[in-house]
């Protein structure tokens, strides 16, 4: 077989990986997020294993703490979560009220005479706030509502943990039946990358899952102990988006601040408590979490993460957002491996170097 016949073949089985993919992405999620589980408590089970456990109580063992943590977190974390989203959407529209009535009383006045832009800027902010009611109102509706939405989590809390234990069971014997169906002059080419590809989930996604659970357990708390209204929504989510370097931490600061200021105007020794929370959690993260969690060296760069997030959600949904960051990770690993065949074939540079090349290893 040729080697554009064997790429024709790849590319048509990726095409087709592909489209199942998009075909059944709705029901995807429990397998993915199971699958996902097996993979990053595998180390794990093999430790166990290792201790002189056999795989299935490796199995058992990882699957019943995996169960209890998420059965604890769900029991505290969503009733909470819940309280909070609806009390956000509900005050939404008092808070950019608020900032409308600011602006026009202590800020237009001094920057347009005229009354024209504070006019246009007071029109717009309107129209925001009966947008923002009415989002407010169709987000309750929705939080309110618990019929398909309810069946899904039931489903999801269900197959999850089957789907999990199963796949963690038989791990090692799945990887290494994949290896044999490996085709044999490509084999230790497929290996490698496989391999490139595990250091970087590893190294990054591992890690950064760590730091991010990490930071959003401190900002939620740290943010519920000074008072700060929806705390807790706002830590976790500051928590969850700081796996995008720099601008993560600044969405999460700027919102935590913007609420303080807003609630906390007339005590400002809160709004430098809450600024505070994050220069320290930059800080630790910075100098400790990420390069002893994650590391310098897996090649992520910030723009590659945002640009996967919005493709992989556009095209799969919630199932694509939950798998942008490992996917992200692992192209670019093939992406540097065809930069370097790429820079070592003749097309980079030149058929007269590569012959004199070839001649000296002669």
């Amino acid at each position: 077989m040729t080697l554009r016949e064997q790429a024709g073949w790849w590319g048509l089985g990726l095409a087709v990986f592909v489209l199942l993919l998009f075909l059944f992405s709705s029901v995807l999620f429990p397998f993915v997020l199971a699958a996902a589980i097996a993979y990053f408590t595998d180390p794990v089970a093999d430790r166990l294993e290792r201790r002189g456990f056999s795989r299935v109580t490796s199995t058992v063992i990882i699957t019943s703490v995996v169960i209890l943590v998420a059965v604890v977190a769900l029991m505290i974390l969503v009733p909470l979560l819940i309280n909070q989203v609806r009390l956000a959407a509900e005050a939404a529209p008092e808070i950019v009220g608020g900032l409308r009535k600011f602006l026009e009383t202590n800020v237009l006045p001094r920057i347009d005479d005229g009354g024209a832009v504070g006019k246009a800027v007071g029109e717009a902010l309107a129209e925001a706030q009966g947008r923002i009611k009415d989002f407010g109102l169709a987000a309750l509706q929705q939080i309110l509502s618990i019929g398909a939405a309810g069946v899904n989590f039931l489903t999801l809390m269900v197959i999850t943990p089957v789907v999990a234990f199963y796949l963690l069971l038989d791990w090692d014997h799945m990887v290494a039946r994949v290896d044999d169906l490996l085709p044999r002059p490509h084999a230790e080419t497929i290996r490698e990358l496989a391999r490139r590809s595990d250091r970087v989930l590893a190294g990054f996604v591992r890690g950064q899952l760590t730091v991010c659970l990490i930071l959003g357990g401190f900002y939620a708390a740290a943010l519920m102990a000074i008072q700060l209204p929806f705390g807790l929504l706002i830590g976790l989510f500051a928590g969850l988006i700081s796996f995008i370097p720099f601008i993560g931490s600044i969405l999460g600061g700027a919102l935590s601040i913007g609420v303080a200021i807003f609630y906390f105007w007339s005590d400002p020794i809160w709004i430098g408590a809450v600024a505070l929370v994050f220069v320290i959690g930059q800080a630790v993260e910075g100098n400790y979490l990420t390069p002893k969690l994650v590391g310098g060296s897996v090649g992520l760069h910030p723009v590659w993460l945002m640009f996967a997030l919005s493709a992989f959600g556009a095209l799969f949904g919630f199932t694509g957002l939950f798998i942008a960051v490992p996917a992200a990770a692992v192209i670019g690993v093939f992406l540097r491996f065809s930069i370097e065949q790429y820079k070592s074939g003749r097309l980079y540079r030149g058929v007269g170097e590569a012959a004199r090349e070839k001649d000296i290893d002669l």
